[in-house]
């Protein structure tokens, strides 16, 4: 005899998925009833000039605030064939009360700052430089067999941290893990834990996770984050889309912002789908931003443009 619909939805096994569907919305999946985040924003990064005159495209920045927090800006200066368009570089100048993350895709950057560091960035690997108190640096990018590019991400330290002493974790491409999560898809883990990974930069104040994700054609994946973080995806290679529906198509230097939600679902598409996903705890504190410095008060930002006049910038620990 059969069933009918009613007896067959009493079933435990369908009755939840039915009920999460039918009342709930698409946007949670069985087992676990995560929450998929959908798209809330999505910007195209734009070309600008910065430095000596580098010209890169900026995927957010100081008009987007507060909605990338704690993550203030991320530039991205993948460059022709043209030497002109970057060789100029950024000599020499100050950051306090923020960190900077240059991830080398190609070519390298050689650096130097005012605690006498000195060295390259160089293809696949990672400075994660926390101004704090304050440095002084430059940075002049040299390309490799005619090619030059990778990303500088801006990330805030909240008020309690602005002064803490300047720091680097330098880390070369050999040391940064990939992991293989699911069929088809390769991440490289910056920072942050994905499936048991971690990734070499640790004891990040706003607990941050960057990630290089690739996902072969016609694969998916969804990766794991925090609730109440921000979320973002910054597209560097082929076409996908990101959501339950997979109503979306995004490709190279799209820059999407996510509601909330326990994972991002990532789908590709007809060619390799490559993004830099970032997470992080907001700050939530007021933001004065004024060139490279970042503080909280228009005060704390004259302050420091002034100790740079008087050459009083630098602390010593």
């Amino acid at each position: 005899m059969y069933k009918s619909v009613l007896e067959e939805r009493i079933n435990y096994h369908y009755l939840v998925p039915w009920i999460v569907k039918r009342f709930i919305g698409a946007w949670c999946y069985c087992p676990g009833m995560a929450q998929v985040r959908e798209v809330r924003q999505a910007l195209q990064a734009y070309s600008t000039i910065e430095g000596a005159g580098v010209r890169l495209h900026r995927a957010f920045g100081y008009g987007e605030l507060p909605d990338f927090d704690p993550f203030l800006m991320l530039d991205d200066f993948r460059a022709g064939d043209n030497p002109a368009d970057y060789i100029a570089g950024f000599p020499w100048h100050p950051h306090r009360g923020i960190e900077t993350v240059t991830y080398m895709l190609e070519g390298r950057v050689e650096h130097g700052d005012s605690m006498g560091n000195a060295g390259d960035i160089n293809r696949g690997d990672i400075q994660w430089m926390t101004a704090g108190s304050g440095i002084i640096h430059q940075e002049m990018p040299k390309p490799t067999g005619g090619r030059m590019g990778g990303f500088q991400l801006w990330v805030n330290l909240p008020r309690s941290h602005k002064m803490m002493p300047p720091r680097y974790q330098e880390i070369s491409s050999d040391r940064v893990p990939v992991t293989s999560p699911a069929p088809g898809v390769s991440v490289k883990v910056i920072c942050g834990d994905l499936s048991g990974v971690t990734g070499a930069v640790k004891n990040i104040v706003t607990d941050p996770v960057y990630l290089d994700v690739t996902i072969d054609p016609g694969n998916g994946f969804d990766i794991p984050v925090k609730q109440d973080y921000t979320v973002a995806a910054y597209i560097i290679g082929g076409g996908g889309s990101f959501g339950a529906e997979n109503g979306n198509g995004f490709g190279n230097r799209d820059m999407i912002l996510f509601g909330d939600g326990d994972l991002v679902r990532a789908t590709a598409a007809g060619r390799a789908f490559r993004f830099l996903l970032l997470s992080g705890r907001p700050i939530r504190e007021p933001v004065a931003w004024g060139g490279p410095i970042v503080m909280n008060t228009q005060d704390e930002l004259k302050q420091a443009f002034r100790e740079y006049r008087d050459g009083t910038f630098i602390r010593n620990y």
